[in-house]
């Protein structure tokens, strides 16, 4: 899965603090902006295959998959 999404960062006495604009839920607290970067990556991207998983239960057999561009 790929894509560019907005990454909302701060940093908050020793923490930096951090969530991704587009994916609710997907937010973390590091202590260096590098790390956050990182966990805010991971946390997208968990939360994405997972709304992909959960979309491919709701369906049955006969369906088609496509990508569109927004």
């Amino acid at each position: 899965m790929n894509g560019k999404f907005t990454a909302i960062i701060k940093q908050d006495g020793d923490w930096w603090l951090g969530w991704v604009k587009e994916v609710p839920g997907a937010n973390a607290q590091e202590i260096t902006k590098e790390a956050l970067i990182e966990s805010l990556k991971e946390a997208a991207q968990d939360i994405l295959e997972l709304r992909c998983i959960e979309a491919h239960k709701q369906i049955d057999d006969d369906y088609e998959e496509m990508r569109i561009a927004i």
